[in-house]
């Protein structure tokens, strides 16, 4: 019963939840230059200190971008240092700032590039994606590494 009321409670927040909405049909992740518009559910987003909005495939692409931000500035594929992320809550859809997330490592969803990190929004969403994809690990944000995001690549 609990299980059920949870469930529902997540349903309705996310019919009033703010999403990720794709800006470019035709643009590619700067990272792995794969169309954003075949992985809405893993749609994250970055805003620059100039002011522009940089889409990522997942957040394993994101955070690659972000732990080497000087090679993607020299080599062009963004124009400044990113001020601001957000992910999509993966059970709900809703848009929350990366920093305020929750990442499951290890479940049976495999992202766009392979082994990804999972963005949930809280505690309850994690425990009920756990229920439904399993997970090795729930970790913060300030948990996320240079190291972490070089394993999932692998």
């Amino acid at each position: 019963m609990k299980k059920f009321i949870l469930i529902i409670a997540i349903l309705a927040v996310s019919l009033f939840a703010g999403e990720i909405k794709l800006l470019d049909k035709n643009a590619n992740d700067p990272a792995y230059q794969l169309p954003l518009k075949k992985y809405p559910a893993f749609l994250c987003e970055a805003t620059l200190k100039n002011g522009k909005i940089v889409q990522f495939v997942s957040v394993k692409a994101m955070m690659q971008v972000f732990f080497h931000q000087k090679y993607f500035i020299d080599h062009k594929y963004i124009d400044s240092n990113i001020k601001d992320m957000f992910v999509q809550d993966y059970l709900s859809g809703k848009k929350i700032n990366a920093k305020d997330a929750l990442y499951v490592f290890g479940s049976k969803v495999i992202g766009p590039h392979g082994d990804d990190l999972i963005p949930l929004e809280n505690e309850a969403s994690a425990k009920l994606f756990g229920i439904k994809f399993g997970g090795t690990r729930t970790l913060h944000y300030d948990k996320l590494s240079v190291g972490l995001i070089r394993y999932l690549d692998m």
